[in-house]
């Protein structure tokens, strides 16, 4: 495991001009606001304390818990919040096509003949399947 300096994370970002940093903010969002963010040394403690790493959540006791992305963001002070990013992605993911082929069982022509279109989305009517 390699741990990376925090003053350096934040020169290397200072050093990057405006075209890296949106190319950056494409790929993971708007992530270097952490840089900035001060976390209490006592929480962050009190944090690893309860730290279960074998079901990557928080056990009190008998009691596990999972904080949501709000209580995350009350726990370490971030006021700055990206409704609508997610700071992860799940690699190789499937189109819609795809996923309708594998649950139909069907050929590619076969699912594209019967997607339909509702103002931005695809959708698959509902009552055809493989059998109809």
């Amino acid at each position: 495991m390699t741990q990376n300096s925090l003053q350096e994370l934040k020169e290397i970002w200072e050093q990057w001009d405006n075209g890296i940093k949106q190319l950056f903010y494409s790929n993971y969002g708007d992530l270097s606001f952490l840089l900035d963010i001060k976390v209490g040394k006592r929480l962050f403690r009190a944090l690893a304390q309860y730290w279960n790493p074998a079901y990557s959540c928080f056990t009190f006791g008998k009691v596990d818990l999972v904080p949501t992305v709000e209580e995350y963001m009350t726990l370490l002070r971030c006021l700055r919040t990206q409704i609508d990013k997610a700071y992860s992605r799940a690699g190789n993911v499937p189109t819609f096509l795809k996923k309708l082929m594998c649950i139909t069982g069907m050929s590619e022509q076969w699912v594209v003949a019967r997607i339909k279109q509702k103002g931005d989305s695809n959708y698959f009517p509902q009552g055809i399947g493989a059998c109809g």
